[in-house]
């Protein structure tokens, strides 16, 4: 008979079932359902990535269309950011109590009818407001998603699996940035957001198709429905593979529901303070320089460079493609080189190619093409490894909220990229342009070196107890 030590208390149900699952997720091999659900939430994400860059491809007649002044523009660019902050704190939160699942199909089903809304818009005044409640349905997406799918995600190459999740992201930009590219030139603006409310369909087939994550029902006290929508899971992998599953392997010890810090708390004590400091910092300097570039870069290929709107907008679709290439290189590498070299190197790069880019001057639109466009291809691979890296960092009971204050932190860099690079932009000097940006990355590069701790080939349970 085995006994308890007194001051190891016997497991309660709900964490001996937290710990079950754990080990359970474990043994699955990868099936035609991981692909399933991956791609259903996967074309959530890609259209909330489509509908966020959208702003950047329309300012240009915007601009004409409302005769607004340099800071006009910018507050319309960074509106929706703002509201992407707020989202991404509030559906944290509320991923946390309500589930992951729900918060996903909510979230799509407000950013449809926010780009139906403002297909109809008459002022500036009431775009920006449509702009505000778009990005807090996108910003409280992005890092829920990112959570729910890691949950169901085991250990074995995590990393690839989650990432080549994530490329739905970059590729929703490109794929907005080529469609705008197309549709702003002929039809104008207003049908560019008429087309982008279509896909609000989902919130439907996400609430019917994808399972709520077991972890999560376990760590709510949930213990039957967890166990029966682990079940399902097993299921349909055994279905889907042919075969039966392998046996469960050893439960790690996991915290009794109900124990241990949560919350904002949660985040700001213990191990947990380091880290959120940590990954806010390393959000906030990606998004600084990914949206300080991709935001104005058509006003600049404009105004600066006098090319025509058809050309400005086709050059930074250039860089977004570049961009794409770097996340598929960082989604095959990740597991291998681990989490916290990449984002080092990535940021270190892109600092390394816009410092030179300011060097040089910047003083034809090819050579801001060919640097920006490699220098995309650092920032966006750096940025992307933040989606499986931070999920990873928490614990199940505050993951999505740890994932959405990286978020708000990722928005941070978002509205204050754009503001920095409007004001610098308004100064004249497009070289100070990229040496701030630079300066920007290369803080980053630092903070990782330094400061990152590396979770690759560990459970979510070990990494995060």
């Amino acid at each position: 008979m085995t006994l308890n030590a007194p001051d190891s208390p016997p497991p309660t149900p709900g964490s001996a079932v937290r710990a079950s699952i754990s080990a359970r997720f474990e043994r699955l091999p990868l099936s035609r359902w991981h692909v399933t659900v991956r791609l259903i939430v996967g074309a959530v994400t890609f259209f909330e990535a489509f509908d966020q860059l959208l702003i950047a491809y329309a300012m240009p007649e915007l601009r004409a269309e409302w005769q607004l002044s340099t800071s006009a523009a910018t507050l319309m660019l960074t509106i929706g950011s703002l509201g992407m902050l707020v989202g991404a704190l509030l559906s944290g939160r509320l991923a946390d109590r309500i589930g992951r699942v729900k918060v996903i199909a909510l979230c799509i089903g407000i950013s449809s009818l926010a780009n139906l809304a403002l297909a109809a818009t008459t002022s500036p005044e009431q775009f920006m407001a449509l702009r505000f409640v778009q990005g807090l349905a996108i910003g409280g997406e992005v890092p829920v998603a990112a959570t729910f799918i890691a949950e169901i995600t085991r250990t074995h190459k995590r990393g690839r699996f989650v990432l080549l999740y994530e490329l739905v992201f970059p590729a929703g930009l490109t794929v907005g940035a080529l469609v705008a590219a197309w549709v702003v030139p002929i039809l104008g603006w207003r049908w560019m957001y008429a087309l982008a409310a279509i896909p609000g369909v989902l919130c439907i087939l996400v609430q019917k198709m994808v399972p709520e994550s077991p972890r999560w029902l376990a760590d709510h006290g949930r213990t039957e429905e967890a166990e029966a929508t682990m079940v399902r899971i097993e299921t349909a992998v055994e279905r889907a593979t042919g075969k039966p599953l392998p046996p469960v392997g050893e439960a790690l010890p996991v915290t009794p529901p109900g124990k241990g810090s949560s919350g904002l708390r949660g985040l700001f004590s213990g191990r947990y303070r380091r880290r959120t400091l940590i990954v806010g910092a390393l959000w906030f300097c990606g998004y600084f320089v990914n949206y300080g570039i991709s935001s104005w870069l058509p006003t600049i290929y404009l105004n600066r460079y006098d090319l025509s709107l058809s050309d400005a907008l086709l050059y930074s679709t250039v860089t977004s493609c570049a961009g794409l290439l770097g996340c598929l290189v960082v989604a095959l590498t990740v597991d291998k080189a681990g989490r916290r070299k990449v984002i080092t190197a990535c940021l270190g790069g892109a600092a390394a190619v816009l410092l030179l880019l300011a060097w040089l001057g910047a003083n034809t639109p090819v050579q801001v093409l060919i640097w920006s466009s490699l220098a995309a291809v650092f920032f966006f691979g750096a940025n992307i490894c933040l989606y499986v890296y931070t999920p990873e960092l928490f614990p199940t009971r505050m993951r999505a909220l740890g994932s959405s204050v990286g978020g708000a932190f990722n928005r941070l860099g978002v509205i204050s990229g754009p503001i920095a690079v409007g004001a610098v932009y308004a100064g004249g000097d497009i070289g100070t342009v990229f040496l701030v940006l630079g300066g920007v990355a290369l803080a980053g590069a630092v903070v990782a070196g330094i400061g990152a701790e590396e979770t690759a080939g560990r459970r979510l349970e070990e990494v995060s107890p």
